[in-house]
């Protein structure tokens, strides 16, 4: 039998839309859960919305709505959102659901067995922007210490649950549990609270009437926080008559949650858990916060990012990246566009997506566009085993920022493989070379295909766009170690590749997000002569100012939404190749040019073109508006100067 899995995040309030917070704790979510199913795991991944309570009520009645109208709207929203991130939950929570009322009425019945559970009258400051209760010691300038939202003096009935009993057993149970809360900071933090002393929990509320009903008394409705934990157990059918599903896979493998709710998890929730005799979950991990300006993001700071934009343009791939790569996962991290989009061009663009198009545009053109046998061990394959190998360990470890870093570790190995090889020089030998040159390739392919199976948790839609360029398919399980290389179908005829991320003009996107006046990367018209105004003579000393220099085109691929645009990446002799847009997409396709010869004006002012900056000019002449690229008639080192 396999192994099973479940992965929750906490529910979210309908008080207001999703926000980065909310996609970050889901998306991160949905990277463990696929990661577990790739290794064969029966994984369920649950999450949710958190419908009842103070703030709910109040918000519904500002909008002129019933409370469950506010919630339908809000949760239309998130299972939309949720679509759109290629999230795969297995199955979305919402408190007004009888299966979820049902599950709170068990776990109240079993904590009133218990003897957990009396009635008194509670006194207290309560904040309803957290759905809690603080006493005065622990507020902060006369607000709640955690948010900072105003709080308010409230007495009415309540029924309390003694949390005040659990104090010394949750104390235990951290210590013979050390990972239990993580990462340790978070775990540390919940020890000294719970050292320190707790008070009894008021679990009931009669000022509200939206809420599930107190079992037995229906003046009173479950406190939020006793009514929201259980969603974590009423998904899985607890409290039921088939709690098969409970049965299976409860406890929970890990709580994701934000470290602002790391208390309710991680004390409440296990004392809950204890006194209704039911297994406690294996890891509560607190994950840290976005931040804006140094601040955390929240709706009354008015710092909240919803990055619908970055969706829209580039699809949820590059965001789900950018969210595991950038922040250490359990620190804080600053979210930015500038910080997105630098990645986004020169991880995504650069690292991966040229290295898969130059790659199967030089089988098209050097190897008949069919995959050649890779080598069958060597530098590359046991590169391949290291990403391999260090990826998985950093995943259970809980650490995808690092399983990301073996996997573009790989990528840079397989990029200086290409360059020390060669293939555009290879392709001009004899028998010999060519027999290199398809080892070249193949290995590469393989290389990438590797690639794509390692990606496929973090960004799933590009992963099977590669195995789809590839010519074959993403695994459904994680291969052994031992099996990992030699996978690729050899002699299998590679489809033509498309542009995996075309590069954006940063400024340009900036420029357009703060104006709003067009789409970005425009490029402004420029007055055209009139025909009849002919060239002024130059000097010698005029056209010298001209740096014309002998290029080799690295890589080549369409413009998104041109049909005469090219992308072409030209070494120049410099550090790194030049970015030039060429408009001879009707004559060359983007794989004939690969390891072509050029002449390119090197020192032209850097111009955008349909969102792409372009860095110099190839020169061509041009006969009945076809284009026809003037070149060296013999090899030439890149950089070589033009007189």
């Amino acid at each position: 039998m396999s192994e099973r899995y479940l992965i929750t995040t906490p529910i979210y309030y309908v008080n207001d839309l999703p926000h980065i917070g909310h996609i970050y704790t889901t998306v991160m979510a949905d990277i463990f859960a696929r990661y577990h199913r790739m290794k064969g795991e029966q994984v369920v991944f649950l999450t949710g919305t958190d419908e009842h309570g103070q703030k709910i009520e109040r918000s519904a009645k500002a909008k002129g709505v019933a409370p469950i109208e506010l919630a339908n709207e809000v949760v239309r929203r998130y299972e939309t959102l949720w679509k759109d991130l290629e999230i795969s939950n297995d199955d979305f929570i919402r408190t007004t659901e009888p299966r979820h009322e049902a599950a709170v009425a068990e776990i109240i019945r079993r904590i009133q067995a218990a003897g957990d559970i009396y009635k008194g009258e509670y006194t207290g400051w309560y904040c309803a922007g957290c759905e809690a209760f603080y006493v005065e010691t622990q507020l902060v300038e006369g607000r709640c210490p955690d948010q900072g939202h105003p709080v308010e003096l409230l007495s009415e009935p309540s029924y309390f649950f003694r949390l005040s009993a659990y104090r010394d057993k949750l104390l235990d149970w951290y210590r013979d549990n050390p990972g239990c809360i993580q990462p340790k900071s978070r775990y540390n933090e919940v020890v000294r609270f719970v050292e320190g002393g707790l008070r009894d929990l008021s679990i009931s509320r009669t000022s509200i009437t939206w809420g599930v009903p107190f079992p037995g008394d229906p003046d009173h409705v479950v406190y939020v926080w006793l009514d929201a934990l259980t969603n974590y157990i009423s998904a899985l059918g607890f409290g039921s008559d088939d709690d098969t599903r409970f049965r299976e896979f409860w406890p929970a493998d890990i709580h994701l949650v934000g470290k602002d709710i790391l208390r309710f998890h991680c004390v409440y929730w296990p004392a809950f858990l204890m006194s209704a005799g039911l297994a406690l979950p294996k890891t509560i991990f607190g994950h840290g916060w976005w931040l804006r300006d140094e601040a955390k993001m929240s709706k009354s700071a008015g710092n909240v990012v919803r990055p619908d934009a970055l969706l829209k343009k580039l699809g949820p791939d590059p965001l789900r990246y950018f969210l595991a790569r950038e922040m250490t996962f359990g620190a804080d991290s600053s979210f930015s566009d500038e910080a997105f989009l630098t990645r986004y061009n020169a991880e995504l663009a650069n690292k991966l997506g040229n290295t898969v198009s130059r790659t199967i545009a030089m089988t098209h053109r050097f190897a008949g566009g069919r995959i050649p046998a890779p080598q069958a061990s060597g530098p590359i394959a046991e590169a391949a085993a290291i990403a391999f190998t260090s990826s998985i360990e950093a995943m259970d470890s809980l650490a995808p920022q690092k399983a990301l870093d073996a996997i573009w570790k790989f990528l840079e190995v397989l990029n200086g493989f290409i360059q020390e090889r060669a293939p555009w020089t290879l392709a001009k030998g004899g028998a010999p070379e060519r027999q290199l040159l398809e080892e070249t390739l193949g290995t590469c392919l393989e290389g990438l295909r590797i690639v794509a199976m390692l990606i496929a948790p973090f960004m799933p839609g590009i992963a099977s766009k590669i195995s789809s360029h590839l010519a074959t398919g993403l695994p459904d399980v994680l291969p052994e170690p031992s099996e990992l290389w030699g996978g690729v179908q050899v002699g299998a005829p590679l489809p033509p590749a498309e542009p995996l991320f075309p590069r954006i003009d940063i400024n340009a996107y900036l420029k357009e997000s703060a104006t709003d006046d067009g789409p970005a990367g425009k490029p402004a018209s420029s007055p055209v002569p009139p025909e009849d105004q002919t060239p002024k003579e130059i000097s010698i000393d005029e056209f010298a100012r001209t740096r014309l220099v002998v290029g080799t085109v690295r890589e080549a691929e369409l413009v998104p939404k041109s049909k005469k645009l090219l992308r072409l990446m030209v070494d120049l002799g410099e550090e790194s190749p030049r970015q030039i847009v060429a408009g001879m997409a009707t004559k060359y396709a983007p794989e004939d040019l690969v390891g072509r010869q050029v002449v390119v004006v090197a020192n032209l002012k850097p111009v955008t073109l349909m969102g792409v900056e372009s860095r110099g000019m190839v020169l061509a002449a041009s006969e009945d508006g076809e284009p026809f690229i003037l070149a060296p008639d013999g090899p030439v080192s890149p950089g070589t100067g033009v007189r």
